[in-house]
């Protein structure tokens, strides 16, 4: 069949190869590019603009290359140069390894475990919320490599084992790991979508503005409230969950 004759809910495809991907706990790196090449292909868009040696390959001209046309391939390598300044983050990790070395984690640990109220499910709530007020007033801040890998997840797990429960088995551990990054992505996320001068609100409007939709970026904002305060409600409960579960230990 071809392309052009598959039905539109086709080239929804993608979503399902996001979703078995992650399930079955692929890169998701891996994962998103080949769901993105596989709808890119479904609907019709080639796999690079111009590659000569197909075009004495007819089954094969449309689908992998078509003169003229911006491909994938092109597209990916496009919008990774056009981006390449979020990669900026990589010089703060050697700043963040010294702190380490020289004793950050145990710091924050200390500190943490020095406040009676600090428990893990109260502290990475209470960080949850300080991102999502980040975002609402345009403030960068946070970062898994910069913020949570060196201070939120030592300081939670220090709240852990000082006063939900001191022998933790390996398994509960990783869930703490685990909770500490969904807080950072729960606030960071969401809470990014409530500033009109953050960067994902920003894109949602350029998208939308190409594609002829008149939008203003505050009804963007409005919209956005009612999810991410969903968002925290659910983290909340999520974490409350979690610290329960290190108490008793199951």
């Amino acid at each position: 069949m071809p392309l052009a004759a598959l039905p539109e809910w086709a080239h929804l495809a993608g979503l399902l190869v996001v979703a078995v991907g992650f399930a079955l706990r692929l890169k998701p790196t891996l994962v998103v590019v080949a769901a993105a090449l596989l709808t890119g292909i479904l609907a019709g868009i080639p796999l690079c603009s111009d590659f000569a040696a197909l075009h004495y390959v007819p089954p094969l001209r449309r689908v992998i290359s078509q003169p003229g046309r911006e491909g994938l391939i092109d597209m990916l390598g496009r919008a990774f140069a056009d981006s390449r300044l979020m990669t900026l983050f990589i010089i703060t990790l050697p700043a963040i390894a010294l702190s380490e070395r020289f004793g950050l984690q145990r710091q924050s640990a200390n500190l943490i475990g020095k406040i009676r109220a600090a428990t893990v499910g109260r502290l990475l709530f209470l960080y949850q919320f300080f991102r999502v007020l980040m975002g609402i007033f345009g403030i960068r801040v946070g970062g898994h490599a910069t913020f949570v890998r060196p201070l939120i997840y030592p300081m939670a797990l220090a709240a852990a084992t000082t006063h939900d429960r001191t022998d933790l088995a390996p398994g509960e551990v990783e869930r703490i790991k685990a909770a500490a990054a969904a807080s950072e992505n729960y606030g960071n996320f969401y809470g990014q979508n409530l500033s009109p001068v953050q960067p994902g609100i920003l894109l949602v409007f350029g998208v939308l503005k190409s594609l002829g939709y008149v939008v203003s970026v505050w009804r963007l904002v409005l919209y956005a409230i009612p999810i991410a305060a969903l968002s925290v409600l659910v983290g909340a409960l999520q974490f409350h969950l979690l610290g329960r579960r290190l108490r008793r230990g199951k």
